[in-house]
């Protein structure tokens, strides 16, 4: 088995000191939001030396205010499916349900489930992080922006069996509260990140 090497956002080198480009510094670069940073950092550190970090290894605490606009989904390889863990006020706003316990196939509409599907295993099999932007429409006839990560997580730190997301919109969720919004799945931008 080959050593994985560390892959870290932050320099542990004083300011005066080189530093060497990492494979996510692209990835970095990309991602806008400052709270998605915050929750791709917090993977880093969950991760250690192993390519990707254990459900068990995510700390809300960490990332605790960002918990709103935070989801996870286990894989269910008898099922073939995602099973919702975990979704911040944020995500059930505009998704208008709980996730927890459901397939995924519950919680998206039915033209976007098999993308969502697809996508997040090539997250998790890959492994791989993706990245998305894209359009979020309120039912009032208003829109606006969604970026969204989505990180592998493994039970063994090398066969991928979840995934940990983040996303943030930028709108008025109280809008999408009271009133719904849906997620254009199909017209988003996607990036893709290797792990290895």
């Amino acid at each position: 088995m080959r050593a994985v090497p560390l892959y870290r956002l932050r320099s542990d080198k004083g300011p005066d000191q080189n530093t060497a480009m990492t494979p996510f510094q692209p990835l970095e670069t990309a991602i806008q939001s400052t709270a998605l940073k915050a929750v791709f950092a917090h993977w880093l550190d969950a991760r250690s030396d192993r390519p990707m970090p254990a459900w068990r290894n995510i700390d809300a605490a960490a990332i605790g205010k960002y918990l709103p606009m935070v989801w996870a989904w286990r894989f269910d390889f008898a099922q073939g499916t995602f099973i919702g863990r975990l979704a911040g006020e944020e995500i059930v706003a505009v998704l208008g349900k709980e996730i927890r316990g459901r397939r995924l196939e519950q919680c998206f509409p039915a033209d976007a489930t098999q993308l969502v599907l697809d996508r997040y295993k090539a997250v998790m099999t890959g492994p791989r992080i993706m990245h998305t932007t894209g359009h979020v429409h309120m039912k009032t006839g208003r829109h606006g922006i969604g970026e969204r990560i989505v990180l592998p997580l493994s039970e063994d730190g090398i066969t991928g069996d979840g995934v940990l997301g983040a996303t943030e919109y930028r709108l008025n969720i109280g809008d999408a509260k009271s009133v719904g919004a849906a997620i254009d799945h199909h017209h988003e931008d996607i990036n893709y990140y290797p792990l290895i």
